[in-house]
């Protein structure tokens, strides 16, 4: 059966069956056994609870190594090729609760060399677009003392003699056969997956030890990690632990927002006026006329306002269900449902520009060359 959505590190598209591209990847369930299990360590998040992130490989691993006192390291990361939106916050929001959960350090990767090789954009470009995506990652509040941003073309003699080794291990073939490259792609962009594997083996490679790595991100990022995974005995690395989320949906009604689409997407800048604005247009599950949602009721699960409570911006599982309810019984419109959503991110970009601006005096001071684990 010919695939309706499309799901690759670069590119999102279509109606995304999330039980179907679990099964294609390979990936597990985070069912409720684990949930239980991860509640033992704290309060599980609602993005956990939801589904949100909602499969794994090796998560059980890794906690059994947690348990016996041998600490995982946490890494993520940004492709800067534009400006942040909440998209990209979402992941970013879960690893901050796995770095305070755990006590673990963290590694973010800001890959301006991939998006230099993948994108009509040169390296200043990409550089300066990691400034701002680093000043909404600084602003989320992560440990300053045991997070590291890795920017590639800054860290790229830490990273080069990793990549080189993964390098090694990987042939044109696999990466034809995972990413789908052909006779017309650049040689960086064939290469760039071996960068993009080395921060998982770095705490390793500078302990002298295993160090477990935990990789929580969007399913998209999935085939490079595959092949991190297959190399990683072969060199005597641990294989990366993954957590895949599902994508943070478009105001328009789309699987996934998307900066080519900026009416449909809130950026972290966004104004009060501007998140008004796109919110009002927002793709929801209500009926033409008041009179007919009042008899028939909505459908929350296709409304973007709805889902973005879901998502982010409202914690209270009781809340979210009775959100539902009410759309389904017709006891709540869609204008009422816009209005509150748009105070909600409102209150939350108020909060996040105030941190953000005070994170350039911390971006400003990094230094991102020869840094140790």
């Amino acid at each position: 059966m010919a695939e309706d959505f499309k799901v690759t590190p670069w590119e999102v598209t279509g109606d995304i069956d999330y039980d179907r591209l679990m099964k294609n990847f390979g990936t597990t369930p985070i069912d409720d056994a684990l949930l239980k299990r991860l509640g033992k360590y704290g309060e599980v998040h609602p993005m956990l609870r939801r589904g949100i992130f909602y499969c794994h490989r090796d998560l059980n691993l890794l906690l059994d190594q947690y348990d016996k006192g041998n600490k995982f390291c946490l890494y993520t990361g940004r492709g800067p090729s534009g400006n942040t939106h909440l998209g990209h916050l979402m992941p970013w929001i879960f690893n901050k609760w796995v770095q305070d959960t755990f006590k673990v350090p963290m590694l973010f990767q800001m890959t301006d060399d991939e998006k230099f090789l993948f994108k009509d954009l040169t390296l200043q470009d990409t550089r300066s677009l990691a400034y701002e995506n680093a000043l909404d990652f600084v602003a989320l509040g992560f440990d300053p003392d045991n997070t590291k941003i890795i920017l590639d073309s800054e860290c790229i003699k830490t990273l080069y003699p990793i990549s080189l080794k993964v390098a090694k291990h990987v042939t044109f073939s696999t990466a034809k056969a995972v990413f789908g490259f052909d006779n017309s792609t650049n040689i960086g962009s064939i290469f760039f997956t071996t960068i993009q594997a080395a921060p998982a083996f770095l705490p390793t490679e500078q302990s002298g030890k295993q160090v477990p790595c935990l990789i929580p991100c969007g399913i998209d990022q999935d085939p490079h990690f595959r092949v991190a995974r297959d190399v990683a005995p072969g060199l005597n690395y641990p294989k990366p632990t993954m957590m895949y989320c599902k994508m943070f949906p478009g105001l328009s009604g789309g699987d996934k927002m998307s900066s080519s689409d900026p009416m449909a997407t809130v950026y972290t800048t966004d104004k009060p006026k501007e998140v008004k604005k796109k919110v009002g247009r927002a793709f929801t599950g209500g009926c033409v006329t008041v009179e007919e949602q009042r008899a028939k009721g909505g459908n929350p699960e296709v409304c973007a306002v709805f889902k973005y409570n879901y998502y982010l911006f409202e914690k209270d599982d009781a809340k979210v269900n009775e959100m539902a309810e009410k759309c389904r019984n017709g006891e709540i419109l869609c204008g009422e449902c816009k209005m509150a959503l748009t105070n909600k991110i409102n209150v939350f970009l108020e909060e996040h520009q105030a941190k953000r601006e005070e994170a350039r005096e911390v971006v400003d001071g990094m230094t991102f060359e020869g840094f140790k684990w």
